[in-house]
């Protein structure tokens, strides 16, 4: 039983995240040199190096621990409930408690070391809004009773992370959520009311920020979404709101297609501020090149599609929204963080996934790959050993249902 078990674990997905996760560690430890010894003295370079070599440990371990745990037991309202009011009040909480970095009050400082709640907000939102509309699938498209009320919770944790300010980040638990309900099951219909409330309530939000006086966005959103409209090598910006872009543009122009040498890159001198956070593919793309930013899109986009395949293959909704919705996560984040670093999209402070330094980050894209390295071990040893021990003969790969949350039924 134990070693069908081990069989069923998809390994490429462990090895693809262990080989981002250390590759990200080696340029951690390029992108932080001069910062660790500006702020922690001479002696220091390899300060967070080893700090995150330390978030890697207990993240491993994290990882190892729930990938062993049956991700069906998620389901129970002993599990459920506690981890919805907890995040609400750890949430809550940080307004309280919580420290200020990068304008935002986003962080528990707990000794020498920070905590962003909203990192495992994120799981939280999966997992709950996943058990909700699974056992939600016999009346999923009664809309006041299968749709609406999971909701309540989505809009209130996206709140409270809007007002630390940290916008973006609402925005990809508001993404995330909306991927989960798309693969939910309910028809179109449902679909299309959801969109109308909340385009309606985003105008009602517009227009009493505007009676207020006040816009939607702080005044450093807005420079960055100038920046990203007009140039960020503009006179009139490129030493304020253009200065990152610009510098971020000059690193990877500067690496073009073999890089200038791991280590040997300039921005990081001093010019791009948090390197080893979230432009550190700006370091990696001068230093490595397109080699080294084609291999972290080569892993990422491994992680997200094999977990998309994942879901597709589960039989079991929970499971297959699960897989969804933690590749959908990665995924996100992953766009988000590159499309700003390369002028792709306006600037948000996100970490690239398995990269960028950070505990608490690394911590929840842990936690979150046991899940799917779990709902994927599930699936191998149900659709391979699970007929042979009950004596019925192998279908067909081809035959084989492909989705339980596509439904032919999306009609108005």
């Amino acid at each position: 039983m134990v070693k069908k078990i081990l069989k069923s674990y998809d390994y490429t997905l462990i090895i693809a995240m262990v080989l981002l996760i250390l590759f990200g560690l080696i340029m951690i430890y390029s992108a932080s040199m001069v910062s660790a010894v500006q702020y922690y003295g001479e002696d220091s370079s390899d300060f967070f190096f080893k700090r995150q070599f330390k978030y890697i440990l207990v993240a491993g371990i994290a990882f190892i621990v729930v990938a062993i745990f049956p991700y069906k037991a998620l389901l129970s309202n002993k599990i459920l409930v506690p981890m919805v009011f907890g995040s609400i009040m750890f949430l809550s909480g940080i307004f309280l408690f919580g420290s200020v970095y990068g304008n935002a009050q986003s962080w528990y400082k707990i000794g020498t070391a920070s905590l962003q709640p909203a990192e495992f907000v994120k799981l939280a939102v999966i997992i709950y809004l996943s058990a909700i509309y699974s056992k939600k699938q016999s009346y999923i498209n009664e809309f006041n009773r299968g749709v609406v009320p999971p909701l309540a919770y989505l809009v209130i944790v996206c709140a409270l992370v809007t007002i630390q300010p940290d916008f973006g980040t609402a925005a990809i638990i508001f993404m995330i959520g909306a991927t989960v309900i798309l693969c939910s099951g309910m028809n179109w219909k449902n679909l299309s009311k959801l969109m109308l409330i909340g385009l309606s309530f985003l105008l009602l939000l517009v227009f009493i920020m505007q009676l207020a006086g006040k816009s939607i966005f702080t005044e450093k959103q807005m420079a960055r979404i100038f920046v990203f409209l007009d140039s960020p090598f503009a006179e009139e910006v490129v030493q304020e709101s253009g200065y990152h872009m610009s510098n971020s543009l000059i690193a990877i122009g500067s690496g073009g297609l073999k890089g200038v040498g791991l280590g040997q890159g300039v921005q990081k001198l001093g010019y791009l501020t948090d390197g080893h956070t979230d432009f550190i593919m700006a370091v990696i793309a001068e230093e490595l090149g397109i080699f080294g930013v084609g291999f972290v899109v080569v892993g990422l986009s491994y992680i997200v599609l094999r977990g998309i395949y994942t879901g597709l293959k589960c039989k079991d909704p929970f499971g297959s929204l699960l897989a969804i919705g933690i590749s959908s996560m990665i995924g996100i984040q992953a766009f988000i963080n590159i499309g700003g670093v390369s002028g792709l999209i306006p600037l948000t402070g996100v970490p690239l996934p398995f990269i960028s330094y950070g505990g608490s980050s690394l911590l929840q894209l842990s936690i979150g790959m046991g899940i799917l390295v779990n709902v994927s071990m599930f699936v191998k040893y149900e659709r391979v050993y699970k007929p042979k021990e009950e004596g019925v003969p192998d279908v067909p790969e081809q035959k084989q249902s492909t989705s339980t949350f596509v439904r032919p039924n999306r009609n108005f």
